[in-house]
């Protein structure tokens, strides 16, 4: 009997670096991201379908009143979305699903799921931010000092995650990952079965 996979609800201020990790653990075989719909404008290297679901606020409002959305949230002017199917899909098949998602939405996806496990990434320090988001060039000053107010804000929604990463480098900020993933997939909540399985009934 396969098990069922986790859920992973990754949270973090904008140049924490939840992109880079995300991907090192979709290398992994049971792993999946899933694809959040947003309104925003796709960055030059964005594929639709790929990195996100673009869609217009008409299209996006249209998602949340059929109920499409496990969650959303409107964060610097534009709308942000889970879709509700793919996420449920891929955990019954096995796979642990990444939600890289705001905090409001992480907050959301919570009480509906109160097993998901809440990871929140932080860099080691507020200088290291300002210059990961200066370094990476997509952005102008004030938009990069409204992201690190911002950043200040989401810091205070610490307490009500399950665990707290510091990305000091990638490696380590996975490994950590794929040790509370090991550590939560033991969980005795999570394996109720155990004693059929271990009498060869299932």
């Amino acid at each position: 009997m396969k098990k069922q996979g986790l859920l992973l609800i990754i949270s973090g201020p904008s140049g924490s670096g939840k992109g880079t990790i995300v991907e090192q653990l979709k290398a992994k075989d049971d792993f999946s991201l899933s694809i959040s719909a947003t309104t925003r404008s796709p960055r030059e290297y964005e594929e639709d379908g790929v990195h996100y679901f673009f869609r217009t606020r008409e299209e996006f409002e249209r998602m949340i009143e059929n109920q499409e959305l496990l969650e959303w949230a409107e964060f610097c002017g534009n709308c942000y979305g889970t879709p509700r199917t793919y996420v449920t899909d891929q955990m019954q098949k096995g796979q642990n699903v990444i939600l890289e998602i705001e905090v409001q939405g992480a907050l959301q996806v919570k009480k509906l799921y109160p097993d998901g496990v809440l990871i929140f990434l932080v860099p080691p320090n507020l200088e290291e931010l300002g210059r990961r988001l200066t370094k990476r060039g997509t952005e102008d000053k004030e938009t990069i000092n409204r992201r690190i107010h911002r950043a200040l804000e989401e810091m205070e929604f610490v307490p009500q995650y399950d665990y707290v990463v510091v990305n000091d480098t990638i490696e380590q900020a996975t490994e950590d990952i794929l040790t509370i993933v090991r550590a939560e997939s033991m969980k005795c909540s999570r394996n109720k079965e155990i004693k059929k399985v271990f009498k060869g009934e299932i």
